[in-house]
């Protein structure tokens, strides 16, 4: 088993949006947001149903006092609004390592800053604020559009695991690694930055 550690929930803020540490009082907004573009329907990922927002929420609170997780909700602080979930897990004090994952956004804001903005507070946080070494991604061999989104983050593909982890239809999926090691964090912020700033959305 994985050597574990508890990372405390934190509010992170910058870049027009706010990580919130995840709580049940999120469920409403939670649902609704899941629900521009009934994110739930894509197969290869891990959206929760309306009805099932309050289990996902259990469950990723529950990776986290396990020590394993540390979840977040992201609000949109244009709007005020929430507009989907990303968390760290897979934790390993160790080897000083996190993933980046279960991250999904409401339709309308996919194509937006905000992806870019969430993972650099999510890479910065890990990085410079808790000293990790490498921080890992991951997403379903189906889901082309979040390997495109990972790679131009300039995360480095590291491979393939074949038969690896079941979908929630029961099905198994290839899962598709990438990583960002430490010594590659300040050339990936100064290219996530150039983005932002490109999108008008650098400040905040």
């Amino acid at each position: 088993m994985a050597n574990i550690i508890k990372l405390d929930p934190v509010t992170v803020a910058g870049h027009g949006i706010r990580l919130e540490p995840l709580a049940h009082d999120h469920h409403d907004g939670l649902a609704v947001a899941a629900a521009d573009g009934r994110l739930w329907e894509l197969w290869f990922t891990a959206v929760p149903e309306p009805a099932q927002t309050r289990a996902y929420i259990a469950d990723a609170l529950a990776g986290q006092e396990d020590g394993h997780m540390l979840p977040w909700a992201v609000r949109e602080l244009t709007s005020g609004t929430l507009i989907g979930s990303t968390r760290y897990h897979d934790i390993d004090a160790a080897i000083d390592r996190v993933e980046i994952g279960f991250t999904w956004y409401a339709k309308r804001w996919q194509r937006s800053h905000v992806n870019t903005g969430c993972k650099l507070l999510l890479l910065g946080h890990a990085f410079d604020a808790l000293g990790r070494k490498v921080v890992g991604l991951r997403t379903d061999n189906f889901n082309l559009t979040w390997q495109r989104a990972i790679e131009a983050l300039g995360a480095k593909k590291d491979g393939v695991i074949r038969h690896h982890a079941k979908r929630r239809d029961g099905s198994v999926r290839d899962t598709v690694m990438f990583s960002i090691l430490a010594s590659e964090w300040p050339d990936v912020k100064r290219h996530l930055e150039l983005r932002l700033a490109r999108h008008g959305s650098a400040s905040g």
